[in-house]
């Protein structure tokens, strides 16, 4: 795009006339908070929340070859998705770097759904058009062709259930089927970002409005509350979920980021950068690069992004993320530290917050887990 305006989601006007805050996010004009980011962090928690997430990015693929393009162009093994089904994988560099993280749903037999983080969305649909060479498949840009609403916390079943008549009940956690939801068709994806139960629906923009309102009268009674871009941070970050461009970067592979499990070294075919990241899970092994910890601050102070994290003096890890955590009551960050300061309980370590080291216990992550 040419031009530096943000772009606006279908629900623009509706997040103004509720007196949002809104904020440049990925070249998107979004929602921040509507009015306490705590209450919204605590409304997901404990009953429901209600989100605009249309900046997403969506690559539709489709063709016979598509599975075994996707097979290809991703870590993950895409050819044994079932219909319906969705999966959390990633897309590398030729060096085995991150250059994003994503959930392919297959819609169909020949029909996938790429979804990609909005600052990466170009960069996702130009590697798999690229990617797509010689492969019987279409690589689509379908970021117009959707808005994207998400209900997420523990009512949220019950509020989804009194505007669809999909089976929300046989639909399980990483699955999608095709439904209506206030008489408009949608896309009803049982998936999420807070740690929370919840669903991600994919509406037509035409439709987002409808939808939204249809979810705010049903919800209402219930505690739902709209939310914004910093309650999803917060939300994410107790569920201890990486976030791209802080603990996932083209500089880390995913065997760095402690999620080596999403790479499929047995699928058929090759897939660009395995022989990059066959090394770095056979480096991983032998010795371990630094590992993503949760920190939990005995003070008050909130660590940042960038923050180095310390032990006897020396730098020996960087925070990634932190923010005061709603749930645990004290600050909380996701940290890289080098392999013998991860142990959970490693007594000494702190992050440097401007000058004055912070102390912090390391924990394994997540730091919130809800109960089923």
């Amino acid at each position: 795009m040419s031009s530096n305006a943000p772009r606006h989601t279908a629900l623009d006007a509706l997040h103004r006339s509720l007196g949002a805050t809104m904020t440049d996010f990925a070249g998107w004009d979004m929602p921040l908070r509507y009015g306490s980011e705590r209450d919204e962090h605590v409304a997901v928690r404990t009953k429901a929340g209600l989100f605009d997430l249309s900046h997403m990015g969506e690559i539709t693929v489709t063709g016979p070859g598509a599975a075994a393009l996707l097979n290809h162009a991703l870590v993950g093994n895409i050819a044994t998705v079932g219909t319906g089904r969705a999966r959390y994988t990633m897309i590398c560099q030729e060096d085995g770097g991150i250059l994003d993280d994503l959930i392919v749903y297959r819609l169909a037999e020949h029909e996938y759904m790429v979804v990609a983080n909005a600052s990466n969305a170009q960069v996702v649909l130009d590697a798999l058009t690229e990617r797509a060479a010689g492969f019987d498949a279409e690589v689509r840009d379908d970021r117009d062709a959707y808005a994207l609403i998400a209900v997420q916390g523990p009512e949220s079943p019950g509020i989804l259930k009194a505007v669809t008549d999909a089976d929300l009940d046989g639909l399980k956690y990483y699955a999608g089927l095709p439904g209506t939801v206030a008489g408009v068709p949608a896309l009803i994806a049982r998936t999420g970002y807070t740690g929370e139960d919840g669903f991600e629906l994919f509406v037509a923009p035409a439709d987002a409005e409808k939808v939204w309102q249809a979810l705010t009268d049903a919800g209402t009674p219930a505690g739902l509350v709209p939310c914004g871009l910093s309650c999803r941070d917060t939300l994410r970050l107790e569920a201890g979920m990486p976030l791209y461009g802080h603990e996932l970067t083209t500089s880390l592979t995913p065997f760095d980021a402690g999620l080596g499990r999403v790479v499929k070294f047995e699928k058929d075919g090759d897939f660009v950068g395995r022989a990059a990241l066959e090394a770095a899970a056979s480096r991983a092994e032998q010795n371990p690069p630094r590992v993503l910890v949760g920190l939990i601050a005995e003070g008050r102070r909130v660590p940042r992004a960038g923050y180095p994290v310390v032990a006897g003096g020396q730098v020996i890890g960087e925070v990634t993320s932190g923010a005061p955590s709603p749930t645990l009551g004290k600050p909380i960050a996701m940290a890289y530290v080098d392999a013998a300061h991860a142990a959970p309980g490693t007594a000494g370590v702190g992050v440097d917050i401007r000058g004055s080291h912070e102390p912090y216990e390391v924990v394994a992550l997540p730091f919130y887990k809800r109960q089923k």
